[in-house]
């Protein structure tokens, strides 16, 4: 799997979800721009998202513009989710976001970008973590206030999980 670059947001849903470790424990690597982690992600846990192998990657002159470019071209994005942008798209990484102009940008930027759900269904298919697990973190995730997951999406893969669980699937023994 290609390096996933995060924003805040995927980041804080998981640890929301209590689904961190799981997340870190997939194929790939998950990174950041440094003015991100410096200014969002430090102050809050970051030493230890370190230490799961978050990569704190920096921007060469040309990736700082094309943030600058994206900072002018959508107003709504803040210094440290252009970056993120800038850092997927010189990289041809992937993107996890869950702030909507940002996804939107990233679209027409041509930008492979997901959300929490994106992660939540690959920790599912590559069994990183139990039903019950992803269960209860989708639970989690969903109550705060500050949530805008899609209502459908979110009761679809609930609906799934509890299936699951009641079948007895692999891993979701007691």
């Amino acid at each position: 799997m290609r390096v996933l670059v995060s924003d805040t947001s995927v980041l804080v849903d998981l640890e929301r979800g209590n689904l961190l470790l799981r997340a870190f424990a997939l194929g790939g690597t998950f990174a950041v721009p440094d003015v991100l982690f410096e200014r969002e992600l430090r102050p809050y846990g970051g030493e230890k998202l370190l230490e799961l192998g978050l990569r704190v990657e920096t921007l060469d002159g040309a990736g700082v513009e094309l943030a600058q470019v994206y900072r002018r071209k959508q107003r709504a994005l803040t210094v440290a989710d252009s970056f993120a942008l800038a850092l997927s798209k010189k990289n041809d990484w992937i993107l996890l976001s869950g702030d909507g102009a940002l996804r939107k940008l990233a679209g027409e930027e041509q930008v492979e970008c997901h959300g929490i759900l994106w992660v939540l269904d690959r920790l599912e298919a590559e069994a990183a973590a139990t039903c019950i697990e992803l269960q209860d973190g989708l639970q989690r995730i969903s109550q705060h206030p500050k949530c805008r997951l899609p209502k459908h999406e979110v009761e679809n893969r609930l609906e799934r999980y509890a299936v699951i669980i009641a079948a007895g699937g692999p891993g979701e023994s007691s």
